[in-house]
């Protein structure tokens, strides 16, 4: 049986996101891996050296804090 797709990427199985609302750990994590692709591209901005320089970098603050509230939302609370 072939995999349901969006986009050309394979979707996240209902079991794993059922065993993440769960509170299952690993499959929390794999949630977060899913959406890293995502959360990096948020989190993309111009950040600056300490020389005053910009280069484009990913705002790790910004990062933990989206992946805290995917992971709040995701485990159902009891």
């Amino acid at each position: 049986m072939k995999q349901p797709t969006f986009n050309g990427r394979v979707l996240l199985p209902m079991d794993a996101i059922e065993a993440a609302r769960a509170g299952d750990p690993l499959a929390v994590e794999r949630v977060l891996r899913y959406y890293e692709g995502y959360i990096n591209k948020l989190c993309t901005r111009t950040l600056y050296d300490k020389d005053g320089l910009p280069h484009i970098g990913i705002d790790e603050y910004m990062k933990h804090r989206l992946q805290a509230k995917l992971t709040e939302a995701i485990v159902v609370k009891k």
